[in-house]
């Protein structure tokens, strides 16, 4: 067996343990807190709610068992298995130019791996979802949604996977920095179009109406020196119960969408202190950080791709018997996830530590109560659990849990006092 085979099962072997053994902490901890409503949430959620949410987190843990037991069997069909290397051969037998073959296998792989994923988004849609009231989604809107992401596939994928391929084809050695300056671009473009273009193809986007809460919402962004195109409500209700508040896009572009869902949950005090928190985000530009850092980070990405993109054992290793442009690309995509699991509880540490700042920020900017009150409403109305695993919730989870995530903004209010 070729070395870097080796090493690549080992990999497998590693994450595929320690991620079933985190989801296994994860549910003996919320199973074993499941009777009781902790202490600091006994006044403000009833124990029928908490257990709601662990049930639910319960029954998505169960999915997520499967799917990455599915996940791992599939990523090992596509390398050691040779289904990469049996897709490459099929589309080379059609006689297809180097660039064109590029280009059919990489979109034929993106379609098999999403039918191969669907029967799992199915039984969280219309399985979880559903058995807990949060799923509004009908058989013929997913239906839809499923024909547009296809559309949008073709539509944005092909011109920028041809463009790619062509580089790597005809730029020489530094194939992978023109590649990137690419990528970068292509990446800041679909920032600037996704709340123009791509997310109304799915949602509809109505500017808030008149009245005390878009007065609150404008006298806030004033005070915080925030300029946007506009605030908006999507009807995300179409789709599901859940609710959420989101900036998009960059610059002058950036718009401020809040989830019908939410509009209808939280009161004017707690709405704004949300949006505070968000706002909390653009002060401390964090948006900004993240897209520094995740541009190095695809910089090196592909000056790795580059060098490993020149190597017959990175192939041989992973199935595929002949080098190609469009392989190299596949099979960077399919193996780095493995060997970058164990970067996710730095990530996760530095995700926490800008909420804990946009925490602070919405404090001092309008009321850490009401953001308390809003973020506990929030959590009971999405199912969230009071009671996760510590080590899986910093592995795995991008926000603090609540009860940390609550004594920090006691600890403000405390200091202020």
């Amino acid at each position: 067996m070729p070395m870097f085979s080796l090493l690549f099962i080992i990999f497998v072997v590693l994450a595929t343990a320690t991620e079933f053994w985190l989801l296994a902490r994860q549910r003996r901890h919320v199973r074993a807190h499941r009777g009781a409503v902790p202490a600091r949430f006994a006044a403000s959620i009833s124990l029928a709610a908490h257990q709601k949410s662990a049930d639910y987190t319960l029954a998505k843990l169960g999915v997520e068992r499967w799917s990455g037991l599915w996940s791992v069997m599939v990523l090992l069909a596509w390398t050691l298995g040779g289904g990469l290397n049996w897709l490459d051969r099929g589309v080379l037998g059609l006689g297809f130019g180097p660039l064109a073959t590029g280009v059919i296998v990489m979109l034929g792989f993106f379609v098999i791996g999403h039918l191969l994923e669907m029967p799992f988004d199915l039984w969280r849609t219309f399985g979880i979802e559903s058995r807990f009231g949060f799923n509004k989604m009908t058989a013929g809107l997913y239906i839809s949604d499923q024909l547009k992401q296809l559309a949008l596939l073709l539509a944005i994928g092909t011109p920028l996977v041809f463009v790619i391929l062509w580089l790597m084809q005809g730029m020489g050695g530094l194939w992978w920095f023109y590649a990137w300056l690419v990528w970068t671009a292509f990446s800041f473009l679909m920032i600037w179009a996704f709340p123009t273009v791509i997310a109304p193809m799915f949602n509809k986007f109505t500017p808030l109406a008149e009245g005390e809460f878009k007065q609150r919402i404008e006298a806030l962004l004033a005070r915080c020196g925030f300029t946007s195109k506009g605030l908006f409500v999507m009807d995300g209700s179409k789709r599901s119960a859940h609710g959420n508040a989101y900036f998009t896009g960059l610059g002058n572009a950036k718009r401020i969408v809040f989830f019908d869902t939410l509009i209808h949950s939280l009161d004017v005090d707690e709405a704004e202190a949300v949006l505070a928190h968000e706002l909390g985000h653009f002060r401390h530009g964090h948006v900004k950080k993240r897209l520094v850092v995740m541009t190095g980070l695809s910089l090196a990405g592909f000056a790795l791709l580059g060098w490993l993109a020149r190597q017959e054992w990175f192939y041989r290793g992973l199935g595929v018997s002949e080098p190609s442009h469009h392989a190299a690309l596949l099979l960077f995509m399919l193996v780095m996830p493995v060997f970058m699991f164990w970067v996710g509880p730095i990530s996760s540490w530095f995700s926490r530590r800008h909420e804990f700042e946009a925490d602070a920020y919405a404090a001092e900017h309008a009321s850490g109560d009401k953001l308390i009150s809003a973020l506990v409403g929030m959590y009971e109305d999405n199912a969230a659990t009071l009671t996760p695993d510590p080590l899986y919730s910093a592995w795995h989870d991008s926000h603090p849990p609540a009860p940390v995530r609550i004594a920090h903004l006691l600890s403000l209010k405390r200091g202020e006092a």
